[in-house]
C-alpha cells in the first residue's frame, strides 16, 4: 500500500477524522514493534511498548510541533518506553567481550559473492546480524530497514551525530568480517 505523508494523516486526526490514524499506525507498525523488540528481546513486550506507544502517540498527537519528522519523534517516544521497562525489570545483563574488528576492504568481502546464490547470501546476512548486539542491531535496522538519517538516529537514541556515525562505521566493519567469514568457509 502507498501511504501518503505523515503530515496528511495527523492533520486530518486533528480535524477529528480518528479513523485517519489507523493508517500512521499501519505505515509505522513493523518499524515501531523493530525497535522494541531490539531492545526487550522479549515478543509479548515488545507488543505492549508498541500498542502503548501509540495510544500515547494518539493522545499527544496535538503537542506534536513537527519540527522534526513524525517517525522520528514516534520512534523516540519507543525508544524511551523500551529503555524504561528493561530498567524496570532490572535485567542483569552480562557484558560481553567487545569484538576484534578486523579490517576487511569491500573488496575482499565482494570478491566471492558472485559464487553464492542469493538465499544463502541473504541467510549469511541474517546470521551475521544475529551475532550483533542488541544495540548494534537496533541502529543497522534504523538506518538501512528504517531508512532513518543520521539525525534521526541521533534524535531517537539520544546519541550524537558523531557516534551514531562512528558506530555505524564499527557495525559495518563487524558485519564484513563476519560475512567475509562465512564466505571463506562458504566457498573452501
Amino acid at each position: 500500500m502507498k501511504y501518503l505523508d505523515d503530515n496528511y494523516y495527523i492533520d486530518r486526526v486533528l480535524n477529528g477524522d480518528v479513523p485517519a490514524y489507523a493508517m500512521l499506525v499501519s505505515k509505522h507498525k513493523n518499524m515501531v514493534f523493530s525497535i522494541a523488540l531490539k531492545i526487550l528481546n522479549n515478543r509479548e513486550d515488545a507488543e505492549e511498548i508498541a500498542q502503548d506507544c501509540f495510544l500515547k502517540v494518539f493522545q499527544a498527537l496535538k503537542t506534536f510541533e513537527r519540527k522534526s519528522k513524525f517517525s522520528t519523534w514516534l520512534y523516540r517516544i519507543v525508544y524511551n518506553a523500551a529503555i524504561s521497562k528493561t530498567r524496570k525489570k532490572r535485567l542483569d545483563l552480562v557484558p560481553m567481550d567487545d569484538y576484534v574488528i578486523q579490517n576487511f576492504s569491500d573488496d575482499e568481502v565482494s570478491q566471492g559473492i558472485g559464487d553464492i546464490d542469493p538465499e544463502e547470501q541473504k541467510e549469511m546476512i541474517e546470521q551475521a546480524m544475529k551475532r550483533l548486539t542488541d544495540d548494534e542491531n537496533l541502529l543497522i535496522t534504523l538506518f538501512y530497514k528504517g531508512e532513518n538519517s543520521i539525525e534521526d538516529i541521533s534524535s531517537i537514541t539520544g546519541l550524537s551525530m558523531s557516534n551514531v556515525k562512528v558506530r555505524l562505521h564499527r557495525i559495518r566493519k563487524k558485519l564484513h568480517g563476519e560475512l567475509a567469514g562465512m564466505m571463506n568457509r562458504a566457498l573452501n
